[in-house]
C-alpha cells in the first residue's frame, strides 16, 4: 500500500464535516499539507462522537493524584459537559476561532478540559509546562500573543507546593502583550489573589457557562503550538494541525500500541509535553478508550510500586513512559519486590521513550514484567513515533538498544556529513525523507524560515531529525545520540550513547551519562557520570576504576576513557531527559544557561562540585 493510500484508508476512520478529496498538496515542499480540502474538529472526534455513538456512560478520564490523596473519573457523556460548558466560558471571553490560549496548569482534569474546550472552538492552544519561571512564559506569552491565558493557584510536588498564581501574574507584568482574561482553577492546598477586571474564577464561571457546539475548522488550521528549546535559547513554537492530528493518533492507537476502544490507557506524562499533547488527552479519546491522569512520581509517591499500584487499580492495559522512570524504580528497588505486592496480568506491554532506553534497563523491565517492553523513538516535531515495534500489526523481534524499524509512513535513512547514505551498520544522521506523515508539524509558528533552515536546509529532500545512528541489515534502527553528542576523540567518531550502554552493565550502577569534554591533546575527551543503586555499600573509587576497566574491555583504549565520577542524580528536564549539553558546557567552563525545563536546579550545583573532583566546571551566566 502506497503512503497516499495508507492515510486516505485512515481518514475514513474519524469524523469530517467535509470529507477531504485531496489526500495531499505537495506544491509548496517543506510545507505538505494532508488532507487540504477537509473540515473537522478535534473535540467533536474526542467526545461528541463517541456520546453520539451511544458510549457515554463509559469512563472517558481517569484522574489518580497520590500528591492530593484525590481520585476522580469521567465518563464521556461527564466529560462532554465539562468541555462544552468551559468552552462557553472561553467564549464568553470573546475566544474565537484562530485565537490563542494558554494553558499554565498541573496536572489535574481541567488542563484537559481546556485544552479540549479550545478545539472545539477552532482556537489553538498552547499548553506551558506547570511551573515554568515568569520569564520564560513571557516569552511564550510574547510569542503566541494569547487572548485568555488558564492557569490554577499552584502545583503540588511530593515535597512542596509551587504557587502558580504569582508566576502568572509576574510573567504578564514582564510579556509586551497582555491577555485580555484569565481564568483560575482554585485548588484547596493554594489560595490565589484574583486581579479585578482580568480574572475569573473557575467554579464560578462554570456555575454560569452556557454550552459551546463544536466550530467546524479545516484540516489545516493548527490545534496546537508547543514550544520546544531551541539552540539560540529562543523557544521554537511547533504547529500541529488538525485533520492530520486526528488522524494519525487515531491510526497509531490501534495499529503501533494495540489499543481497543474501552481499554484503559496510560501515558505517564504531563500534559506540557508532546506525550501528554497526543497519548493523555488526543490519541486514547479519539479511539475511544479511556486514558489516564496521573498526578504523581515514579518513587516517592508513597514508594517504588507506585506504578504498579495503577495499573492494579484501574486495569491498564498499556503503560507509556520514559525509560528514566523505570531507571528511578529500578535504583530505589532492584529485587523488584514491591512488583509482587500488585496483579498485573491486566498489563499487555510497556512502552518506553523520551530518552534512549539502555539494553540494560529493557532487560530488567522485560523480566519483571513478563511483557513486551517496546522502545520507541519520536520527537515533539513529530508528534507521534517514527520508529516502534508496532503491536497491532506484529509483534517482531525485540533487539535491546533499537527501537525496531520505522512506523509505516516514515522513510528513515542515515546519511553522512555530506548527504550521502552511509553503509548498514555505519553511524551518521538519522533523516526522514519527505513527506512527513499526517500529524507532525507543519510549521514552526511565526518562524517559517527557521522552519525550513533548522530541519530541511541541510539535508534537501529530508526532515533532519537531530539525532545520530545507524540502520543494521536488517533494518532495525539504533538511535545512538544527539548529533552533537557523536564525540571526536583523536579522529575517532564514538557515540555516548553507546559508551552509556556499557556503564550501565556494572550492577551497581542505576543510570549514567557520558558527555564529549574538550581535550587539548585528543579534541574531546568522554567524561561518565554515575549514579549508583540503593543500598551499595562499596567504595565509589572502586566502582570507578572497575567501570573504567569494562570501558577499555568493550569498547577499547580508543574511548580513552579516563574521567568518570559518581553522582547523587543527574539533571533533567522534567520529561526525564539528561541535560547533557548544559553538563558539557559546565565541564568545558563555557557560559551556561539555567535551562527552563531542570526539575531541580540544585542538582546543577551538586553536578558542578563533583566536575571540579576532577578537574572540570564552570560558571552559569
Amino acid at each position: 500500500m502506497s503512503n497516499t493510500e495508507l492515510w486516505q484508508q485512515a481518514a475514513g476512520n474519524i469524523h469530517w464535516y467535509e470529507a477531504p478529496q485531496t489526500v495531499l498538496d505537495s506544491s509548496n515542499p517543506p510545507f505538505y499539507r494532508w488532507f487540504p480540502d477537509g473540515t473537522t474538529n478535534a473535540c467533536y472526534n474526542a467526545l461528541d462522537l463517541h456520546v453520539e455513538a451511544g458510549r457515554g456512560d463509559q469512563a472517558a478520564l481517569i484522574f489518580d493524584s497520590p500528591v492530593t490523596d484525590t481520585r476522580r473519573q469521567y465518563s464521556y457523556a461527564q466529560l462532554l459537559d465539562e468541555v462544552a460548558r468551559f468552552a462557553g466560558v472561553l467564549a464568553g471571553l470573546g475566544v474565537e476561532k484562530g485565537d490563542r490560549v494558554i494553558v499554565y496548569m498541573p496536572m489535574v482534569p481541567e488542563a484537559l478540559i481546556a485544552m479540549l474546550s479550545c478545539a472545539r472552538l477552532g482556537a489553538v492552544h498552547s499548553v506551558v509546562f506547570g511551573g515554568f519561571a515568569s520569564n520564560e512564559l513571557a516569552v511564550r506569552i510574547d510569542d503566541a500573543s494569547p487572548k485568555v491565558i488558564v492557569s490554577a493557584s499552584c502545583g503540588v510536588e511530593p515535597s512542596r507546593i509551587v504557587p502558580y498564581k504569582p508566576l502568572l501574574d509576574a510573567a504578564i507584568d514582564l510579556a509586551q502583550h497582555k491577555p485580555s482574561g484569565c481564568v483560575i482553577l482554585h485548588r484547596p492546598m493554594q489560595d490565589a489573589t484574583l486581579v479585578a477586571g482580568r480574572d475569573l474564577d473557575w467554579e464560578e464561571a462554570m456555575a454560569t457557562a452556557q454550552p459551546a457546539p463544536c466550530v467546524p475548522v479545516a484540516a489545516n488550521d493548527p490545534l496546537y503550538i508547543l514550544y520546544t528549546s531551541g539552540t539560540t535559547g529562543q523557544p521554537k513554537g511547533v504547529v500541529r494541525d488538525t485533520g492530520g492530528s486526528i488522524v494519525a493518533l487515531k491510526w497509531t492507537m490501534k495499529n503501533i500500541y494495540n489499543v481497543d476502544p474501552g481499554d484503559v490507557y496510560w501515558a505517564a506524562s504531563d500534559v506540557g509535553w508532546v506525550v501528554g499533547h497526543s497519548y493523555i488527552v488526543y490519541g486514547p479519546l479519539f479511539n475511544g478508550s479511556t486514558t489516564l491522569m496521573y498526578e504523581g512520581k515514579p518513587v516517592g509517591t508513597p514508594d517504588p510500586g507506585a506504578f504498579w499500584r495503577v495499573i492494579s487499580e484501574y486495569n491498564v492495559k498499556v503503560l507509556f513512559t520514559a525509560p528514566t522512570a523505570f531507571r528511578a524504580i529500578k535504583k530505589e528497588d532492584p529485587t523488584g519486590s514491591y512488583l509482587q505486592q500488585y496483579d498485573l496480568s491486566c498489563l499487555d506491554s510497556l512502552f518506553l521513550a523520551g530518552e534512549r532506553c539502555d539494553p540494560n534497563t529493557l532487560e530488567w523491565a522485560q523480566d519483571k514484567l513478563g511483557v513486551p517492553v517496546i522502545d520507541h523513538w519520536w520527537q515533539t516535531e513529530t508528534g507521534w513515533p517514527i520508529c516502534s515495534n508496532c503491536l497491532g500489526i506484529e509483534l517482531l523481534p525485540i533487539v535491546p538498544g533499537s527501537p525496531a524499524r520505522a512506523v509505516p509512513g516514515y522513510d528513515v535513512q542515515v546519511l553522512d556529513e555530506n548527504g550521502e547514505q552511509v553503509a548498514a551498520g555505519e553511524i551518521g544522521a538519522l533523516v526522514v525523507k519527505q513527506p512527513l506523515p499526517p500529524g507532525t508539524f507543519t510549521t514552526l509558528w511565526n518562524a517559517e524560515d527557521r522552519f525550513v533552515s533548522a530541519y530541511f536546509s541541510r539535508y534537501p529532500g529530508y526532515y533532519e531529525t537531530g539525532d545520530a545512528g545507524y540502520i543494521d541489515e536488517n533494518g532495525y534502527i539504533f538511535v545512538m545520540a544527539r548529533t552533537d553528542d557523536v564525540i571526536n576523540v583523536a579522529g575517532h567518531r564514538l557515540s555516548t550513547g553507546a559508551m552509556e550502554e556499557v556503564l550501565a552493565e556494572h550492577p551497581d550502577v542505576a543510570e549514567c551519562a557520558v558527555v564529549g569534554v574538550a581535550d587539548q591533546m585528543k579534541g574531546q575527551l568522554p567524561l561518565g557520570l554515575l549514579v549508583l543503586n540503593a543500598g551499595v555499600d562499596r567504595p565509589a573509587e572502586d566502582i570507578v576504576a572497575e567501570s573504567i576497566q569494562h570501558m577499555r574491555d568493550k569498547i577499547g583504549p580508543v574511548a580513552a576513557f579516563k574521567l568518570c565520577v559518581v553522582v547523587e542524580r543527574l539533571p533533567k528536564t522534567r520529561s526525564g531527559k539528561i541535560l547533557r549539553g548544559t553538563m558539557r558546557s559546565i565541564a568545558d567552563g563555557e557560559p551556561w544557561k539555567m535551562p527552563a525545563t531542570i526539575d531541580d536546579p540544585v542538582i546543577l550545583e551538586e553536578i558542578t562540585g563533583a566536575l571540579k573532583t576532577l578537574g572540570y566546571a564552570g560558571q552559569a551566566d
